[in-house]
């Protein structure tokens, strides 16, 4: 630490150098500086307070201005107004919906309610993919949450995939998933989840706090290509809770996803 008693016996250019040792750690303090890393920690965003960018700021679209239901018509309901859409889970199907349009990059969001209780095997998710386009060598951008059984913690997985093959067929260039508790109850109200997909980084949203980023390193393990956004809830009993011990008790049918306040590019 600096004696000030001994200031006057500082020659000019120590004191010099002290000045900027002092400014380039004022500088540190002062920026937030990520990790060189693909993913920012939970807890660390939230104490740094990074909200950007907010779901909030942008305007929501009616579900019929940007999706159809792609599979399983009879177990989705769109609302009234267009504002959302729930779809369900029972022993005889799941659902799924798809943008009308594809996007090569952009904000992409929508508030998403889980279903309580029993919900292990179930796989619930909004995700980016070019999978129909290009169904063995095919892109994603996930968010999926993961079913529990009563007493423990949805997962919520983000996958990043890229050149990746179906089945066994193709190749993997990267296939990145990450995992991570949420810090409150996504089955107790609606919250915000969200990706930003732009030229040069990947970054995933909740409730407008970053949980991952990221960044374009190399054009070969960066997804490029368009893809279309989607919502589903199907049967992943064969990994979804506890690497597939769990699976889905149709005993405790139907499992419900309920999605509303969409925003595209």
């Amino acid at each position: 630490m600096y004696d000030c008693k001994r200031q006057n016996t500082i020659k000019p250019f120590t004191g010099h150098l002290h000045a900027l040792l002092v400014l380039a750690f004022a500088f540190v303090l002062i920026v937030p500086v990520y990790p060189n890393a693909d993913h920012i920690r939970v807890s660390e965003a939230a104490r740094r307070g990074h909200r950007y960018p907010r779901a909030s700021q942008f305007s929501t679209v009616k579900f019929n201005r940007g999706f159809h239901v792609l599979w399983g018509p009879q177990h989705e309901n769109i609302w009234n107004d267009q504002s959302g859409i729930t779809i369900w889970l029972d022993r005889n199907s799941g659902s799924g919906f798809k943008s009308l349009r594809p996007y090569k990059s952009g904000y992409f969001s929508a508030a998403i309610k889980l279903q309580a209780g029993y919900t292990a095997g179930v796989n619930t998710a909004f995700y980016l993919s070019n999978n129909e386009a290009h169904p063995d060598y095919h892109d994603e951008i996930d968010i999926e949450f993961l079913g529990t059984i009563p007493g423990e913690p949805y997962t919520l997985q983000t996958n990043i995939y890229v050149r990746a093959g179906n089945g066994g067929r193709g190749r993997i260039i990267t296939g990145r998933e990450q995992q991570i508790h949420l810090w409150f109850d996504p089955t107790k109200d609606f919250h915000h989840y969200s990706i930003l997909w732009t030229p040069l980084k990947i970054e995933f949203f909740v409730d407008d706090i970053p949980i991952r980023r990221y960044p374009k390193t190399n054009p070969w393990t960066f997804p490029g290509r368009p893809m279309w956004l989607y919502g589903s809830i199907w049967d992943a009993s064969s990994w979804a809770t506890d690497n597939g011990k769990y699976k889905v008790d149709y005993n405790y049918q139907p499992f419900v996803a309920q999605y509303r306040g969409f925003v595209l590019p």
